[in-house]
């Protein structure tokens, strides 16, 4: 049964006030909100386009354009709380597959959604673009699910 009015958004901290970045992705807050739209299977798609990290080794910079795909089930991700999530990444270092794959699964974790997809679209470093993805599963049928729309590898920008 889903939650109406004020009570959906009840438990949320972090929206509508300031609030502080978090010190990295292990101490950040992901919320959630009942979902309105239960019975209906539909995409959210969030595309992070300035995603940063840290080369572990190295402490240099790590760029990425990340879109994020998912099928939600009982639950969606408060948006506020996945910003502050995602730029928590800034100050942490880790290779790409890590990063990419950590944020996957904190959101299978957090929402158990009917599918997930990420793909992490990293700008080279040493000459060589690494792209990683990730996927739950097969896409629910009757799903439209668009391209993530992130082209090869030639001067992306």
């Amino acid at each position: 049964m889903t939650q109406s009015g004020e009570d959906r958004y009840a438990t949320l901290s972090q929206l509508g006030g300031k609030t502080e970045l978090p010190d990295g992705p292990d101490s950040a807050e992901l919320e959630r909100v009942a979902n309105g739209q239960q019975d209906v299977d539909y995409v959210v798609r969030f595309t992070c386009p300035e995603f940063t990290s840290l080369c572990p080794m190295t402490g240099q910079p790590d760029f990425a354009h990340l879109v994020i795909d998912y099928v939600p089930d009982e639950w969606i991700v408060e948006s506020k709380s996945l910003k502050l999530f995602l730029v928590s990444f800034r100050n942490h270092g880790a290779f790409h597959e890590d990063c990419t794959v950590m944020i996957a699964k904190r959101l299978v974790d957090l929402l158990s959604p009917r599918w997930l997809r990420i793909g992490g679209y990293w700008y080279p470093r040493g000459g060589i673009p690494i792209d990683v993805f990730y996927q739950t599963g097969p896409v629910p049928d009757g799903v439209w699910l668009p391209d993530q729309g992130v082209p090869p590898y030639r001067g992306r920008g």
